[in-house]
């Protein structure tokens, strides 16, 4: 056998053992690792969807309170209970029918769970209160459950 022989087979066989790929340890590891970046990114980008609608709730909130003062300036009044927020954009026919009524709002937006905002005339927290129940619809609750509202 010449050295060419004895060489080129040596060659070979490294050849075969670089492209054995990687070993089940290495691709439990790093499943492991991927599992544990997960676990930790997961619920942070999940908080901030209920961050997000919390805000939206909050700008909504703002914007119809600011629509409930401009009506208060043209008609002297808040809209009442029975009226409720639906004055804002469609003129009421409930008395008192207001004299220098305008639309106030194109439309009445939904709180970012689907659900209509709550009016109330007199309100308990402020001259009138709008608010939404959150994530669970109900009165009260706490973290992404609790109230919304322009008391805040």
């Amino acid at each position: 056998m010449t050295m060419f022989a004895r060489f080129s087979g040596r060659v070979g066989g490294l050849a075969r053992q670089v492209q054995r790929g990687f070993t089940l340890i290495e691709l439990m590891v790093v499943l492991v690792i991927i599992g544990l970046l997960a676990a930790l990114i997961v619920p942070n980008v999940l908080d901030r969807a209920d961050d997000a609608r919390v805000t939206a709730a909050r700008t909504d909130i703002a914007n119809l309170m600011q629509a409930l003062k401009l009506y208060r300036l043209d008609n002297q009044r808040y809209p009442t209970a029975e009226q409720g927020l639906e004055a804002l954009v469609a003129r009421p026919a409930a008395p008192p029918v207001p004299g220098n009524w305008k639309p106030y709002l194109e439309k009445l937006p939904k709180d970012p769970w689907g659900s209509a905002y709550q009016y109330v005339n007199p309100g308990v927290k402020g001259a009138v209160d709008v608010f939404s129940f959150g994530a669970d619809g109900q009165t009260g609750g706490e973290g992404r459950d609790a109230d919304i509202g322009s008391w805040e």
